[in-house]
């Protein structure tokens, strides 16, 4: 039979372990691919992102983002070294190369009604101001949450090798419904519990999805 003690350390073994989760890495993909393979595009695109063109009219492109003429979504098979635009024509001081080139790793932690999340990225924007915001994935269609549940946490500036880290606790578990997304925002501003308007001051540049 279990003694009294050995008893009591089996339950608080198990308590813990039940609390002390292991954490789990996983890496981003630049949100032009996954969206791309998302809506089965012929060729890389990113709504995003934009590429002067002479020839572009002003017309409603994907997520429904408005370019002016002369700018158009850029595609992935373009020279990397080609500048990148807002909607608007107004330059994102990168090239596409540049753009596409932002790595990024979340460390998830399973709390049990929260979850602990670290993220590191490089190869960002040299002093952006980035947010990270959460994709809830439906039949319906997809609504975005700033990730820290308040739009108070999820902000960050990346250092000026274009490296960043935040820790932040996400309400509820992360699952396959939903995904991480890493905004980039032009105007050099904070957004709190909004992105912000798509392809002018709000670009998605990096999303992970866990299995």
């Amino acid at each position: 039979m279990f003694s009294a003690s050995i008893l009591l350390a089996v339950v608080l073994a198990t308590a813990l372990g039940a609390v002390a989760a292991p954490a789990k890495t996983y890496g981003f993909l630049t949100h032009a691919a996954f969206f791309s393979l998302e809506s089965r595009q012929a060729n890389m695109l990113d709504p995003h992102a934009f590429v002067a063109d002479p020839g572009a009219i002003s017309k409603t492109g994907p997520q429904g983002i408005i370019n002016t003429a002369g700018y158009r979504p850029a595609f992935g098979i373009e020279d990397p070294s080609t500048p990148i635009f807002s909607a608007l024509g107004v330059p994102l001081g990168r090239t596409l190369g540049q753009w596409f080139g932002a790595l990024g790793t979340a460390t998830l932690t399973d709390m049990g009604s929260t979850t602990g999340a670290t993220f590191a990225f490089s190869g960002l924007i040299p002093d952006g101001h980035y947010s990270l915001f959460e994709n809830h994935f439906s039949e319906s269609g997809v609504t975005f949450t700033p990730l820290d549940g308040t739009g108070i946490a999820n902000s960050f500036i990346a250092r000026h090798d274009g490296s960043g880290k935040i820790a932040l606790v996400i309400p509820g578990p992360v699952t396959h419904a939903e995904g991480l997304l890493l905004v980039y925002h032009s105007d050099g501003h904070d957004h709190g519990m909004q992105r912000g308007k798509l392809g002018v001051d709000a670009h998605h540049q990096l999303i992970v999805r866990v299995p």
